[in-house]
C-alpha cells in the first residue's frame, strides 16, 4: 500500500468513528505506518528471501552479479553500514547482512569472550538478529522523518513543486532492511534442537541459515585445527530440520546455505551407516584411512568393515575418533556439495584454508557436472593474510612463467619493504578484483567478510586512544573523529538524531499538539551540526 492509498485509508476510517476519534490525524498515522513498514521479523524473512532469490536468479544469468556482505556484531553496525551503502551507492541493491556465530561467541555471549565452539547461548543467535532488524527499521523510521519534516518545510513556503518531489520520494523511498545470512553454527545439538533454534532465527527475519557440518559437540572455528565431521545422513537431517521451519512459518522461499568443512577436516565421530555398495554412507566411508588385517590379528575392540571381501580396521585414535585419508579433503568437499544440493540445499560454502581461485574452481567444477547451476556463499575470512597469501601467488606465477623473481624473498613477502613494487601492486590488483573474478570463475554468488567490525572497531579504538590519552589530547578526538565525521557527511555525527530524538519529538507532537515538550528546539547544541 502506498502512502497515500494508506492516508486515504485511515480518513476512512477515523470518518467512520462519529468524532471520537477527530483527535487523531490521518497523515500523522500514515507516517507512523510508512515508517514502520515491517510488523514481524516474518515479514521481513518473505520480503528478504525474495531479494534473495531474484538476484540468486540475476547471478544465473550473469555472474556479474554477485552479492556482498559484511559480519555485523551489533545492530548499530549494520544500521551504519546501511546507511552508508545508500549514501554512497543510492541503493542496496546486491548487499546484504551477515551473522559470524564466530563474533556471537566472542561478542555477544554472558559468559564474556569465548571461542567459536558453539559455547556461546543459542538464544544470543535469534536476539541478534531481532537487533539488527531493530536498528535498520529505526534507520527506515528516521529518513522518512526527515522527509516528512522536508514536506512541512515545503508547504509553509507554499512550494508545490518542492512538496510533490518529496511526496515521491516517500513513495519510492528503499528500505535499508535487506536480507541476513545467519550463522547456525553445527545445529547446536540435535535435529530437534537444529529445527527449534532455526524457527527462533526466522520468526527474528532471517531469510538464510547457514548450517555446517561439523559436529555440534566438537565443533571448532573453521578456521582452526581439530575439526570433525558427521555422515551424510546426520546432517541432512538437519538441513531438512531447516527446511520444516521455514516452511512451518510460511517462508516458502528460505534460502539454507550448507556449510562443507571437509578440506580442513580430518577426523569423523561415526562410521556412517550403509546399506547398499555406494550409498552415501558407503562414499562417506570410503575415505576413511584403514588397513587391512587378517580376522586372526583382530584386536578386542577392533571396529571392522568389509569392502569388496577384505576385512578393513579404520585407524581409531585415542579420542575415540576415526580419521580419514590424508589428501582426501577436495574429494570428501565435492561429495558433500553434491549431496546437499540433492537434498535441499540453496546455497553452498566451502570453507578453504586460503583465498586462492584456482582451487576453489576446482571443486565447484567438479560439482557443477552434476548440479550445472551450483552456487556459493564464501568466506572472503579475517583469518587469511591476504597480503602475504596474494604476493606468493603472484611470486609463484612470475616462477612458473620465467620471470626474474631475484629481489623478492618469498619468506618475506608481508615486509613493507614490498610495497609499491611491481609484485606488490600486481598483488594488490589480484585482491581488488578476487571477488569479480573468482564470481565469474568460481560459482561465488556472495561474497562476506565474517570478521570486519570486529577488527574495524578494534583498529579505531586504538587510534583514538593512541591520540586522546597521548600529547594529541582533545585534538586527537576532535581531529580524527569529529571533523571527519562532519565533513565525510557521517549520519551519526548527530547523535541525539540518530539515537532517535527527532522521532520522539513528532510523536510528541502528534500525541500532544502544541502542548508538546520538544527536545529539538533553539538551545539543542545538535543545531551546531545544521552547516
Amino acid at each position: 500500500m502506498t502512502f497515500q492509498t494508506d492516508l486515504t485509508q485511515i480518513d476512512q476510517l477515523i470518518a467512520a468513528r462519529n468524532g471520537t476519534w477527530d483527535g487523531i490525524s490521518a497523515e500523522s498515522v500514515a507516517r507512523m505506518r510508512a515508517q514502520n513498514r515491517f510488523r514481524s521479523g516474518l515479514d521481513i524473512a518473505r520480503y528478504t528471501a525474495g531479494i534473495m532469490r531474484r538476484d540468486m536468479a540475476a547471478y544465473d544469468a550473469d555472474p556479474s552479479n554477485y552479492t556482498q556482505s559484511l559480519g555485523c556484531w551489533h545492530g548499530f553496525i549494520a544500521q551504519q553500514k546501511m546507511i552508508s551503502i545508500k549514501k554512497h551507492f543510492g541503493t542496496t541493491d546486491r548487499r546484504y547482512l551477515y551473522l559470524s556465530g564466530w563474533m556471537v561467541a566472542a561478542l555477544r555471549s554472558e559468559f564474556g569472550p569465548l571461542p567459536d565452539q558453539s559455547m556461546h547461548e543459542k538464544t544470543s543467535v535469534p536476539a541478534l538478529i531481532e537487533e539488527l532488524y531493530t536498528f535498520l527499521r529505526q534507520a527506515d523510521a528516521r529518513e522518512l522523518g526527515m522527509l516528512f519534516r522536508d514536506v512541512d518545510t515545503a508547504r509553509a513556503a507554499g512550494n508545490a513543486i518542492e512538496e510533490k518531489r518529496l511526496l515521491n520520494a516517500i513513495e519510492n523511498h528503499q528500505t535499508h532492511v535487506v536480507p541476513v545470512i545467519a550463522d547456525i553454527d553445527a545445529g547446536f545439538g540435535n535435529a530437534e534442537a537444529t529445527y527449534l533454534l532455526a524457527r527462533k532465527m526466522i520468526e527474528a527475519g532471517a531469510c538464510a541459515l547457514q548450517i555446517e557440518n561439523q559436529v555440534s559437540d566438537e565443533k571448532q572455528c573453521g578456521h582452526q585445527d581439530g575439526k570433525v565431521t558427521v555422515p551424510h545422513e546426520d546432517f541432512l537431517a538437519k538441513v531438512r530440520a531447516c527446511r520444516y521451519a521455514f516452511l512451518e512459518l510460511g517462508v516458502e522461499d528460505g534460502i539454507i546455505v550448507t556449510r562443507t568443512d571437509s578440506l580442513g577436516a580430518g577426523l569423523t565421530k561415526q562410521i556412517a551407516v550403509s546399506k547398499t555398495p555406494g550409498d552415501l554412507g558407503d562414499q562417506y566411508n570410503s575415505y576413511l584411512d584403514c588397513e587391512e588385517i587378517d580376522p586372526a590379528t583382530a584386536q578386542n575392540g577392533d571396529v571392522i568393515l568389509n569392502r569388496d571381501g577384505k576385512l578393513l580396521r579404520p585407524k581409531r585414535l585415542p579420542s575415540n575418533l576415526f580419521q580419514f585419508r590424508a589428501g582426501s579433503g577436495e574429494d570428501r568437499c565435492v561429495m558433500d556439495c553434491i549431496a546437499s544440493l540433492q537434498n535441499g540445499a540453496d546455497l553452498l560454502w566451502i570453507e578453504t584454508e586460503k583465498p586462492h581461485i584456482e582451487q576453489i574452481a576446482g571443486m565447484v567444477d567438479r560439482i557443477r557436472e552434476v548440479v550445472p547451476n551450483a552456487k556459493l556463499v564464501y568466506n572472503n575470512s579475517p583469518s587469511f593474510n591476504w597480503t602475504l597469501n596474494f604476493r606468493q601467488q603472484v611470486f609463484d606465477a612470475w616462477t612458473d612463467a620465467g620471470r626474474d623473481v631475484s629481489a623478492y624473498d618469498r619468506t618475506r613477502l608481508m615486509s613493507v619493504d614490498y610495497d609499491g613494487t611491481p609484485l606488490g601492486d600486481e598483488a594488490d590488483e589480484r585482491i581488488r578484483t578476487f571477488q569479480a573474478d573468482s564470481a565469474k570463475r568460481a560459482g561465488i554468488f556472495h561474497h562476506l567478510i565474517t570478521l570486519p567490525t570486529y577488527h574495524t572497531a578494534a583498529l579505531s579504538t586504538d587510534n583514538l586512544a593512541k591520540e586522546y590519552f597521548g600529547d594529541a589530547g582533545m585534538l586527537g578526538y576532535v581531529k580524527g573523529v569529529q571533523r571527519k565525521e562532519i565533513r565525510e557527511g557521517i549520519a551519526c555525527v548527530k547523535h541525539q538524531n540518530m539515537s532517535g530524538s527527532d522521532l520522539g519529538d513528532d510523536h510528541k507532537e502528534y500525541f500532544a499538539g502544541e502542548a508538546a515538550l520538544k527536545a529539538g528546539g533553539v538551545h539543542n547544541t545538535m543545531n551546531q551540526f545544521a552547516a
